[in-house]
């Protein structure tokens, strides 16, 4: 009972935006857009103040191929980390967009093939470019995960702290709203942290690669710490020592991080 005391009523939220007839445009599609839209604009921003080896064409035309590598990446990494044999056994389903699935950590592969592949065919800086997209990306995670708590999926666990909301999906027990907490770590905290380097250090021009690094470590970090609050998927429940797939997944993330901060630090005390 005491559970009930302080837990928060899930609001009003209507996952479907606006009904046409038969066609529902959903609020996580909508997340989708406008994060892709703004982290576009940023990225120009930050061309147009930073940058002299990427122009703002760039970034408009591979604005296309990031939305390739979200979509795609993030389908394909859920059938493979979560579903690999209900995919295998249907691969259709891979088509269906309007059902849910998606991963993060199929998306930030798919992106960063198709900024590899984009930037040879382009014959332009590959770090550079890299540093200019992640630092924008934490704005469609941010979308992303409010998107989440609108559709009352990916929510935290059975939980007395005094916020707790019950969710309609998540059972008549109060839980965290980890999706909120990840759009505060993932999206606006991380967006600041890597803001920050842009405006007040020399990181971007020194150390190509750097805040790419620090996006990824970010990013990993902010997972690895909401997982511990996070329900984890019902069909996968929980591994070694009480980790999460979400925790294990973010794991190959941290080396990359690593790598990358490693070898932008390395390669500026070679420049020197």
């Amino acid at each position: 009972m005491m559970l009930h005391m302080y837990a928060i009523l899930f609001p009003n939220l209507n996952p479907v935006a606006l009904s046409l007839g038969s066609l529902e445009i959903r609020w996580y599609g909508i997340a989708y857009v406008v994060g892709i839209l703004l982290g576009w604009a940023y990225s120009k921003y930050l061309v147009r103040r930073f940058s002299s080896s990427i122009q703002l064409k760039d970034i408009d035309d591979f604005i296309v191929w990031a939305t390739l590598g979200i979509v795609a990446g993030g389908r394909l990494g859920y059938a493979l980390f979560y579903k690999p044999w209900e995919y295998l056994s249907s691969p259709l389903k891979l088509l269906y967009l309007w059902q849910p699935g998606m991963s993060f950590h199929g998306g930030l592969l798919g992106v960063i093939i198709v900024v590899v592949w984009f930037c040879h065919h382009r014959k332009l800086p590959i770090l550079v470019f890299g540093d200019i997209i992640a630092s924008a990306a934490p704005i469609g995670l941010f979308f992303g995960r409010i998107a989440n708590f609108i559709n009352s999926e990916l929510y935290g666990r059975v939980t007395d702290v005094p916020w707790a909301v019950i969710f309609p999906n998540g059972g008549p027990y109060p839980r965290h709203p980890s999706q909120l907490y990840e759009a505060v770590l993932e999206g606006a905290l991380l967006f600041l942290l890597l803001s920050g380097i842009e405006h007040f250090t020399k990181r971007r021009q020194t150390n190509p690669g750097f805040l790419f690094a620090v996006f990824l470590l970010g990013y990993a970090a902010a997972r690895i710490i909401v997982e511990t609050v996070r329900q984890p998927d019902h069909h996968l429940g929980y591994f070694v020592g009480g980790s999460t797939w979400g925790q294990l997944l973010s794991i190959p993330i941290v080396v990359g991080g690593l790598t990358l901060l490693y070898f932008s630090i390395l390669g500026r005390r070679n420049n020197k």
